[in-house]
């Protein structure tokens, strides 16, 4: 499954490329996607999960 984080920005760079064209029915098309992209996004939580191993810790420099 795409992250929430993932889906929002394909939604936003979908809207500016609609921004940009000159073909109204290209926008429209566009504008349409970016919609059902943030449509799939919205239920999602905020932030995305890791797919880390649980025995996976964060680098922890030494002392030395």
């Amino acid at each position: 499954m795409l992250g929430k984080t993932y889906l929002t920005k394909q939604a936003s760079l979908l809207m500016k490329f609609a921004r940009t064209t000159s073909d109204s029915e290209l926008s429209a098309k566009l504008i349409s996607k970016a919609a059902d992209l943030k449509s799939q996004a919205d239920p999602l939580p905020d932030k995305d999960q890791g797919l880390a191993a649980p025995d996976v810790s964060p680098y922890k420099p030494s002392g030395r």
